[in-house]
């Protein structure tokens, strides 16, 4: 049993496809269906079902999928316990950012942890909140930059980056534009647009119309903030955002805080405790780029 061979076993696991996972692993699809066949005439077992589209893994399959994790992960601390040794970080690192973010801090943190620790491959994906979160808790992401409603997401570590209120934004001439004040209430009238189901802004609206037994009605979804304004500006719908979101379409919305939303949309940092070196360097180029933005 060899390394490469648990490791292509994980990624046919994580990808559902064997072709999928060869593109993940750089080898071609016969080179890693040859290495899971080796491994499971060597364990006895068949470790995937092939009749379907999908590679689905066996009850055997899922009985070492852990296994084969951790002896991945033994195999990696240990050339990460020799390069702390040597002032050498080497590894992986996989990073999450929220759909449609434009915060652009965390650029510069993976630029700046780039070239201090050129020996560590970083992968980015873009991905709803939700997902993101499962991603981290998973393990198959390292460090994510998510929309959240709570500071810190149930037994994961978190560093809060902005904390906004939401705001309403119209084009000059609606009705909304001429009030100071704006509640939920005035906006279940008029057909809305904003962020999709598993963002953060969305969950703090979503709550918040719901504890007021609210049901606005949800006309558009886009999952960048410039999709919404422009939608919002051609008069399909109220554009639901933050007030920094919300502060670069001044030349063609007017926005006016949800007077009655108090609970604020954070964008967050998350990470799952952990003894990894390249994770820990990170986090401190990631504390220093937001500090200084």
């Amino acid at each position: 049993m060899e390394l490469r061979q648990l490791e292509y076993f994980v990624a046919v696991a994580e990808e559902q496809s064997f072709t999928r996972a060869a593109a993940r692993v750089h080898i071609s699809q016969s080179g890693v269906s040859a290495q899971i066949r080796q491994l499971e005439r060597e364990l006895g077992a068949e470790l995937f079902n092939r009749s379907a589209r999908t590679a689905t893994l066996t009850a055997e399959g899922k009985a070492a999928l852990e296994h084969a994790r951790a002896a991945l992960a033994a195999a990696g601390a240990v050339g990460q316990a020799v390069g702390e040794v040597t002032d050498l970080i080497r590894g992986r690192l996989t990073v999450g950012m929220v759909i449609g973010c434009t915060v652009t801090p965390l650029f510069d943190a993976l630029a700046a942890f780039h070239r201090a620790h050129p020996g560590v491959e970083i992968s980015l994906q873009e991905d709803n909140s939700d997902r993101l979160v499962e991603g981290v808790r998973a393990g198959t992401i390292d460090l994510a930059l998510i929309g959240t409603a709570a500071p810190t997401p149930h037994g994961l570590d978190a560093l809060t980056i902005i904390s906004e209120r939401l705001v309403v934004a119209v084009p000059d001439g609606h009705p909304l534009a001429k009030r100071r004040r704006v509640t939920l209430h005035d906006l279940t009238v008029h057909p809305i647009v904003c962020m999709p189901p598993g963002t953060g802004l969305r969950t703090v609206f979503d709550r918040a119309c719901a504890a007021q037994c609210l049901q606005p009605a949800i006309a558009l979804e886009a999952s960048s903030a410039d999709a919404i304004a422009d939608l919002a500006a051609r008069g399909l719908g109220v554009a639901i955002l933050s007030d920094s979101m919300a502060a670069n379409y001044g030349d063609r919305l007017i926005a006016r805080t949800i007077d009655d939303v108090e609970t604020s949309a954070l964008l967050a940092l998350v990470w799952k405790s952990t003894h990894s070196p390249a994770l820990r360097e990170l986090l401190v180029h990631s504390r220093q780029a937001f500090t200084e933005s």
